[in-house]
């Protein structure tokens, strides 16, 4: 008779009992409890790796999950059970982090002047059709902007126009004209004095297409007759040179930039009192706000030089306009840039082919006037006309020629 229960023979040899069709066999000695391997004791998973030299396979019926500082994970590898990867105390990647916040400060400079770019270009008036211009030369070296201050009173109240000084007058004329030059020898800046008595060569009006013959006249009356696309062909008429931009303010608009960048410094040679364009200045350093700069570049009675003392004020104003607003301090400033943009793009008229990156470029080179890498003239000048300033022609001629071919300026 078999004294041992479940049926297991004295062999010792495991068998299932023959009277008990559901008995389960015994646990084998390596899976009882009270043989549990070292990493179960600890609380490890129970799997049984092929790795730790066990063939068993069975799972540690007493494991613990999360109860000690680590865990082996189904890789083998060990991990503290709280998501950092095993680095003692959570220390954050910060390698990892100054990389993303560096690549989304790009991102985030590069939206934004974009679309800064796209604003501000959105806001330029181009209003000047050059392709309207006749008979125009050939092209030089270089590129050649017509800048040109008019008297317009767009947009001004009654007040406003009282307070400035500007008058009432309606319509809209040429206050100041200068051609900016720019090329591999510097920025060259040529003031052509309202007064210039020149051929106003015939032309067809730019709106009704009727003919109208040569005249000679002050070069200021080519704008009152037909407009800028008249005033360009008279300004290439009489110099040869060919204009690629042309770039237009009024009084309101110059006045509102000037405020927009805080006003603007400016070294005054001597007392300067004009009951007509309002100016009035002591000697000495100077900042001049909107309603004075306006004062100041039209003013004329009160310069014994006259028209030709006033557009030495106004290059001499326009550099250091120039000069103020393309400065770290502005452009980098949004509580100054997008005013200073605004003020300034809402009252320029330039031609249909003027970028946002044209009128940029333009500033650049004003100022670089002022810093003493280009040279400020007026047309050379040889007597008068009735009330009109004659050109000195040999000269002209020869400045024109350098200034087409960009050669170095050798006019005085």
């Amino acid at each position: 008779m078999n004294d041992w229960p479940q049926g297991r023979n004295s062999g010792g040899r495991d068998a299932y009992g023959r009277g008990s069709a559901g008995a389960e066999p015994p646990l084998p000695p390596q899976m009882s409890p009270r043989a549990a391997s070292p990493n179960q004791a600890q609380g490890y998973d129970g799997y049984n790796d092929h790795d730790n030299g066990n063939q068993g396979g069975g799972y540690n019926t007493g494991q613990v999950y999360g109860g000690g500082d680590a865990q082996q994970g189904g890789d083998g590898s060990y991990g503290r059970g709280d998501g950092t990867g095993g680095r003692r105390g959570g220390a954050p990647n910060w390698g990892r982090r100054i990389k993303i916040g560096a690549i989304t400060l790009v991102i985030v400079f590069l939206a934004v002047s974009i679309g800064t770019y796209f604003w501000a270009d959105g806001k330029l008036r181009r209003e000047v059709d050059l392709s309207k211009v006749e008979d125009r030369p050939g092209a030089g070296e270089g590129t050649n902007y017509l800048i040109v201050g008019s008297d317009s009173r767009e947009g001004m109240s009654d007040e406003q126009k009282k307070d400035l000084h500007t008058g009432s007058a309606e319509g809209k004329r040429t206050d100041s004209m200068m051609i900016l030059h720019t090329g591999d020898n510097g920025t060259t800046m040529v003031s052509l004095p309202r007064d210039s008595y020149v051929t106003i060569p015939a032309f067809h009006g730019s709106e009704s297409g009727k003919a109208f013959p040569a005249t000679q006249n002050k070069l200021n009356a080519a704008y009152a007759m037909d407009g800028a696309p008249l005033l360009v062909r008279t300004v290439e008429y009489n110099t040869g040179l060919k204009i690629d931009h042309y770039a237009e303010i009024g009084f309101g608009g110059f006045a509102k930039i000037v405020d927009a960048v805080g006003g603007v410094d400016l070294y005054i040679p001597k007392d300067v009192k004009d009951k007509n364009s309002g100016a009035d200045f002591k000697k000495g350093n100077q900042t001049l706000d909107g309603k004075q700069a306006l004062a100041f570049v039209r003013n004329r009675y009160a310069e014994a030089a006259g028209d030709l003392g006033r557009t030495k004020n106004q290059q001499k104003f326009l550099s250091a306009l120039a000069s103020q607003t393309a400065t770290p301090s502005t452009v980098l400033n949004p509580f100054k840039l997008y005013p200073t943009m605004g003020a300034g793009l809402d009252t320029l008229i330039v031609d249909d082919d003027t970028s946002l990156w044209n009128v940029a470029s333009m500033f650049w080179a004003m100022k670089g006037v002022t810093g003493g890498d280009g040279k400020q003239m007026n047309m050379p000048i040889n007597g008068n006309v009735g009330t009109g300033l004659k050109w000195d022609m040999p000269k002209v001629k020869q400045l024109m020629s350098e200034l087409k071919n960009d050669e170095k300026v050798t006019v005085d």
